[in-house]
C-alpha cells in the first residue's frame, strides 16, 4: 500500500496509474474505520478498480466542535486494517491540503432542501462541510467510481446532488450497510458506547424492522409513536423517526404503495449520536 500526505505526490503517482490504463476507485472516510469502511475496499476490489482511501478527519463538518475534539483517532489501527483489506493507496493530508487557502475560503455549494430536513435541520452547517471537503477531495482524486455507505443515507443523497452540481462523470456506488450481530449498524461512533449502552443500541434496527414490517397495516404515524416511545424505554433519545422517498428524501407522512422508502432514525445514547436505516 503506497501513502501519501501531499496532493502533488498523490497527483504525480495517481497520473502515472491513469496512463496505465488503470481505473480509480475512491473511499473517502474519516478514520476509526470498521468492517462497513473495508467492505468499501472490498467493493472496489471487486470491480477491478484501484482502490485509494482518504483518512481526512473534517473540521468544517462539525457543527459541534466538541464532537470533533471527541472523533476517535486510530490512525495506525487503520492503516493495518487497509492492509490486511488490500488497499494499494492511502492519502493522509492534513488541513493545509485539503484547505490550502483556509477553511473558511472553501466554496460553499447549495443542497436545497436536502440540507434542512432530517441531518440537516438537527446539524446545522453540517453538509456544507461534507459538500466542501468531498468536492475538494474529488478533485485531488479524479475517480471513476466513489464508494460511500448506505449507512449515511442523507449524505450520499447530497454527495450524489454535488456530483450534479460539479458535472463530474464519477460514478456513485452506495454499499449495503454492514452491522453487528444484533443488528447494529456499524459506526466508528460505537466504540464510545458503554457495554451496558452497546447492549441497548441494537433497538434502533429492531424498530427500522418494525417500520419495514407494518407497512402493509399500520398507518406510519402509530408506528413512528411506538418506535419513538420504545426507543426512550431503553434509555436513548430520538431525534427523528421519520419516512421518506428513497429517490429524492422527500419526506412522507405515510407508507406509499408502489414507491422505494427508506425509513430513517437518529437517536442520542447519552452525548453519542447514532444514525441507521433501512430500505423499504
Amino acid at each position: 500500500m503506497f501513502i501519501f500526505k501531499k496532493v502533488g505526490d498523490l497527483d504525480e503517482y495517481l497520473q502515472k496509474r491513469r496512463a496505465d490504463g488503470d481505473k480509480i476507485g475512491f473511499v473517502p472516510t474519516m478514520g476509526a474505520l470498521h468492517e462497513g469502511h473495508i467492505s468499501l475496499v472490498a467493493r472496489c476490489k471487486a470491480d477491478g478498480v484501484l482502490s485509494v482511501c482518504s483518512i481526512f478527519v473534517n473540521p468544517t463538518q462539525f457543527n459541534d466542535k466538541n464532537d470533533l475534539a471527541r472523533y476517535p483517532v486510530s490512525t495506525e489501527a487503520d492503516m493495518e486494517l487497509l492492509l490486511r483489506a488490500g488497499c494499494d493507496v492511502l492519502f493522509l493530508p492534513d488541513v493545509s491540503e485539503i484547505y490550502p487557502g483556509g477553511e473558511d475560503k472553501a466554496p460553499v455549494y447549495d443542497f436545497g432542501y436536502l440540507d434542512t430536513i432530517l441531518e440537516g435541520a438537527q446539524r446545522p452547517g453540517h453538509f456544507k462541510g461534507v459538500g466542501q471537503v468531498v468536492a475538494r477531495l474529488l478533485q485531488i482524486v479524479r475517480p471513476q467510481k466513489l464508494y460511500m455507505g448506505q449507512k449515511d443515507y442523507q449524505q450520499c443523497m447530497v454527495v450524489r446532488r454535488l456530483l450534479q452540481i460539479m458535472g463530474t462523470d464519477t460514478e456513485l456506488e452506495i454499499c449495503p450497510i454492514i452491522r453487528e450481530a444484533d443488528g447494529l449498524a456499524m459506526s466508528s461512533r460505537n466504540r464510545r458506547l458503554t457495554e451496558p449502552q452497546r447492549t441497548l443500541a441494537g433497538i434502533i434496527y429492531q424498530c427500522l424492522v418494525s417500520i419495514q414490517a407494518k407497512q402493509g397495516t399500520d398507518n406510519f404515524a402509530l408506528v413512528r409513536k411506538e418506535c419513538e416511545e420504545l426507543l426512550r424505554a431503553k434509555g436513548l433519545t430520538p431525534e427523528y423517526v421519520s419516512l421518506a422517498d428513497a429517490r429524492d428524501l422527500r419526506l412522507l407522512d405515510n407508507y406509499e404503495h408502489n414507491t422505494l422508502m427508506v425509513a430513517l432514525i437518529a437517536a442520542r445514547m447519552g452525548d453519542i449520536r447514532l444514525i441507521d436505516n433501512i430500505l423499504l
